[in-house]
């Protein structure tokens, strides 16, 4: 049975702010009429349709896909598409238009490229949900509509790459062992000024941390606890040049080290004065 013909879309509210590297221009529905086509044309921005029910064609320059409910394609600035629904199933998409600086790397992540802009998903998918929630928020005129916006537009690429049986350019364009010491020092440059350990880094990372040891120290020379402790160092000592006002107990404890002695100890191992001397020798010269 076909549905009755709809259409809706709401504009983000907001208007795009300087600085933003990602901003959601409107998202719609449609339950299509049998053969309904559009283009052939181009977009500049990028453009993605999430079907709900129903099949259709998709075309770009060199392809083309037959599509249904759960599959998703994405529109690329500058790509010249057409789209058609299909005569006796015409298709009810959802869609989202969005730009940014972000964006190209976003849809990388993906693996919805060019070469191939589209994603079969079987199974419920919740990519159509967070487009509703994105076109609510809109119809709302609310002023959080466009953090909203984006907070979905995430959890929806993030529910493709999960979905996606193919590896994004980043996964492809770096082997494993980088990216997971990337992983490792990511996490220790965002969560040095707390007392973590290297056990509960591995276990957050869901490695062995013999095996993290071995491919950290091979990657950059230093092994995981010594480059943490070097890290909250470094720290320490941009500390001690632009806060005078703090004292060397209140700098151990915001790079995370809450012992002041264990803190002079290894501050002196690494730059062969205590921390007083090295404030000193900054207020000198």
């Amino acid at each position: 049975m076909i549905g009755k013909e709809s259409y809706s879309v709401d504009s983000n509210p907001v208007a795009p702010l300087r600085g933003d590297k990602l901003h959601v221009l409107f998202a719609g529905e449609s339950q299509t009429k049998p053969g309904h086509a559009l283009g052939p044309k181009i977009y500049d921005y990028y453009l993605l349709h999430a079907i709900e029910s129903g099949k259709g064609i998709f075309r770009t320059e060199t392809e083309v896909y037959e599509l249904g409910a759960g599959d998703c394609f994405l529109i690329h600035p500058g790509q010249l598409v057409s789209y058609v629904s299909d005569s006796s199933q015409p298709w009810r998409y959802r869609w989202i238009a969005f730009s940014g600086e972000s964006a190209l790397s976003l849809t990388e992540a993906s693996a919805l490229v060019p070469d191939y802009p589209v994603l079969h998903n079987a199974g419920q998918s919740q990519v159509p949900v967070y487009i509703r929630h994105i076109q609510e928020s809109f119809h709302g005129k609310q002023e959080s509509a466009h953090t909203a916006a984006v907070g979905y537009l995430h959890l929806l690429f993030a529910e493709m790459m999960n979905r996606s049986d193919r590896p994004s350019t980043l996964t492809m364009a770096e082997p494993q062992v980088q990216r997971t010491v990337k992983q490792m020092i990511s996490y220790m440059a965002s969560q040095y000024a707390h007392p973590v350990s290297i056990e509960q880094m591995c276990a957050s990372l869901g490695y062995n941390r013999a095996y993290l040891s071995r491919i950290f120290k091979k990657e950059t020379g230093l092994s995981p606890v010594t480059y943490l402790l070097k890290l909250r160092i470094d720290q320490a000592k941009r500390l001690l040049r632009e806060r005078p006002e703090l004292s060397v107990e209140q700098i151990s404890a915001s790079v995370g080290l809450t012992d002041p002695l264990y803190f002079s100890r290894q501050f002196k191992r690494f730059c062969g004065q205590s921390p007083t001397g090295y404030r000193k020798d900054i207020a000198d010269n």
